[in-house]
């Protein structure tokens, strides 16, 4: 007797929405149709193991994932995209929720919210860098993380000599972490071998940080002379206060300038954009959002700084600010309209001209 064969459920042109928790060890998944949520499980943290469910339990079908942005990076986003899966990943805080979600969080609850967020169509999916400039942009931050050890150990140093009762003479605070100030250090007199040692640790780091800079500046300064950034960087490089760094940390921080169809979105993703409350009568601005790249925020603020001892234009732009505000709400003004040059030098692909509004 012939056994009957078994009819294969096919899930051909269903849509499936699936919202996914992600932690360390273990993923939270959340699937729905259109209608109703099908199924609620724990998983291993494995996009792999995903992958397989899906197309054992729902064969065929047209499926589209969501996850919040976090320690994982784009990994997850960029393997469902090269099995053909849609995948977005989006801002935590942009997820929407009710007043009883956010007071009961479970990871179930949240992989829900994910994946009802998706079906109804009320998420806003973030930029993903292409893998090479995610990773030139992780050489840049490297170099950033760098720079603030290294202030770190020197104030672990100064502190040390102040505990002491080290004090520095003008002249060696005036010449403060040169090589010379340094070997002073170095041989130095302490009351004994162990507090000897102490300093000496500290200076050895102090001199391996320096010199890991160093070799990352070398790095940076390589990638800046290739095709993929040489033509921008020397654009950038004609508006003052701009040197190799900020160009480069710029370039790939934000990708390609022209996915910012406004100043506005520009300022908004840079996180120069204010925070508004403005409700019947009332109407307050309180101050910087906490949103946006923080990294290019004070950045752009510290070069806005610099820029209106160099260009006159932002010189008197500044000033006229100044009797209706304090310093610090105009330097964030004068920083958006430095935001706006960089801005228009990329578009135009034209070289800033110095002091012309």
């Amino acid at each position: 007797m012939l056994k009957k064969s078994l009819k294969v459920t096919d899930f051909g042109g269903q849509k499936l929405y699936v919202g996914v928790d992600v932690h360390v060890n273990s993923w939270t998944v959340s699937v729905y149709s259109d209608e109703f949520e099908l199924r609620t499980f724990t998983q291993p943290a494995d996009v792999d193991h995903l992958i397989r469910w899906l197309g054992h339990h729902y064969p065929h079908s047209d499926v589209e994932v969501v996850y919040e942005a976090g320690f994982c990076g784009f990994s997850i986003q960029r393997r469902l995209t090269s099995e053909g899966i849609a995948c977005q990943v989006i801002h935590a805080a942009d997820v929407p929720a009710s007043d009883k979600e956010r007071k009961r969080k479970t990871d179930r609850i949240d992989s829900r919210r994910l994946a009802k967020g998706l079906k109804n169509k009320s998420l806003n999916a973030v930029f993903v860098p292409g893998e090479g400039q995610q990773a030139d942009r992780e050489l840049l931050r490297a170099r950033a993380r760098l720079v603030s050890e290294i202030t770190r150990v020197k104030n672990r140093i100064k502190a040390f000599l102040k505990f002491n009762g080290i004090c520095l003479s003008e002249e060696g605070r005036a010449g403060a972490w040169s090589k010379a100030m340094v070997k002073r250090l170095a041989e130095l007199p302490l009351a004994s071998y162990s507090s000897r040692t102490t300093l000496n640790t500290w200076l050895e780091m102090l001199q391996f940080l320096n010199h890991q800079r160093q070799s990352l500046l070398h790095q940076i300064r390589e990638l800046s002379d290739t095709a993929a950034y040489a033509k921008e960087v020397a654009l950038l490089e004609s508006i003052p206060a701009i040197g190799l760094v900020t160009a480069m940390t710029f370039l790939t921080e934000i990708g390609d300038i022209h996915r910012f169809k406004s100043l506005d979105r520009l300022c908004s993703y840079c996180g120069l954009s204010p925070n508004s409350y403005s409700s019947g009568d009332h109407d307050r601005v309180r101050g910087l959002s906490r949103r946006g790249n923080a990294t290019i925020k004070y950045m752009i603020i510290e070069c806005a700084w610099m820029a209106i001892r160099k260009d006159g234009v932002l010189l008197l732009y500044y000033k006229s600010l100044l009797p209706r505000m304090n310093a610090n709400k105009a330097i964030i003004k004068v920083s958006r309209k430095l935001l706006a040059r960089i801005r228009a030098v990329l578009y135009k692909q034209q070289a800033y001209v110095t002091g012309v509004v």
